[in-house]
């Protein structure tokens, strides 16, 4: 079968379309045929060899992915050859087939595309992990969101507005924060041309903001801390920018806040009822129409490089996803 093969740690052009051996399906695991594959920040950096963990050379990246079920373990019950459904591997799935372990297989809604299906996992699981389990949002309360056009940050924003909260969305461009008007952002920020700070002290009369939901880092991250309302939680997703920013601990002494990470992936392997639960939710929004997945470009397999230089720009706005040369029987009303 035919995957994005990283065989040496470094620049994304490294990666380059190989024939690998289909791999061993666990007894425990569904075989996917993949028809998209969602980008995600983390390929990039593990490509790099910037992300925590660091697979065994050669590796295939890709977090997420939706197909077709060819293959069940022998102790899979839940699904069938032919089902349609999303799953979360954390590794493989920029490839014609992956094997997931079940308890991270979920069946996608027939009144959806397995293009959109293929990224919704990962950031609306992420973004709702953080608002529910690390930042205890409440209705009402004032989230910033950085980054807020991006894969994980445009799910942020239309959570949030879901979940009742007003949303504050931080992004670069006017394009950017057109997108975050669509997803339900009440106030926008251009930080290229703001303070990011200033303007949320403006908005907010003065009180901050009770969330600040940040996969950006740097200086937008040190902003933002000096956003927060009192109680207020800092949500540490990631470091799209590329700089880890060190907290001063006095901020969170004066104002009496959090400053808390976020693992998605690693959490949902640690706790897979929890994790189904969260999901059983999202997907329950996403049949009401209540959320809208947003695919802004997709690639094929042999321009994957491509795909990943749009995230590692931070160009991307929503999801960019990598489609395998398949017919596919999506079932969209």
């Amino acid at each position: 079968m035919k995957a994005l093969l990283c065989r040496q740690i470094g620049d994304l052009g490294n990666l380059a379309v190989a024939e690998i051996a289909e791999p061993a399906l666990p007894p425990d695991s569904v075989r996917i045929a993949v028809h998209a594959t969602a980008l995600n920040f983390p390929d990039v950096l593990v490509v790099r060899g910037q992300y925590q963990s660091r697979p065994a050379l050669p590796f295939v990246p890709g977090l997420e992915c939706a197909g077709e079920v060819l293959e069940v373990g022998e102790y899979v019950t839940q699904f069938k050859s032919g089902d349609r459904v999303m799953a979360n591997p954390l590794s493989g799935a920029l490839a014609e087939e992956v094997c997931c372990p079940v308890e991270r297989v979920l069946h996608v809604p027939d009144n959806v595309s397995l293009a959109d299906a293929a990224g919704f996992i990962t950031t609306y699981g992420t973004s709702y992990h953080a608002y529910v389990d690390r930042g205890a949002l409440q209705a009402g309360e004032t989230v910033l969101v950085l980054g807020a056009a991006g894969g994980v940050g445009l799910t942020a924003v239309e959570l949030a507005k879901v979940m009742g909260a007003n949303v504050i969305a931080a992004a670069s461009t006017e394009d950017k924060l057109r997108l975050c008007r669509d997803y339900g952002a009440d106030e926008c920020i251009d930080y290229t041309r703001e303070s990011i700070k200033d303007r949320v002290m403006e908005i907010t009369g003065g009180r901050g903001v009770d969330v600040a939901y940040d996969p950006v880092g740097g200086d937008a991250m040190f902003q933002a801390l000096r956003s927060m309302a009192l109680g207020g939680r800092l949500l540490i997703i990631g470091f799209a920018s590329g700089t880890i920013g060190e907290i001063p601990a006095n901020r969170l002494l004066l104002r009496q806040s959090q400053a808390v990470g976020v693992v998605f992936g690693a959490w949902a392997a640690d706790f897979p009822d929890k994790f189904r639960d969260r999901m059983s939710v999202l997907t329950d929004w996403w049949r009401q129409g209540k959320l809208r997945p947003h695919v802004s470009q997709t690639f094929p397999l042999c321009d994957g490089v491509a795909a990943l230089q749009v995230l590692a720009e931070r160009k991307a706005m929503g999801k960019v996803v990598i489609t395998m040369d398949r017919v596919t029987n999506d079932r969209v009303a």
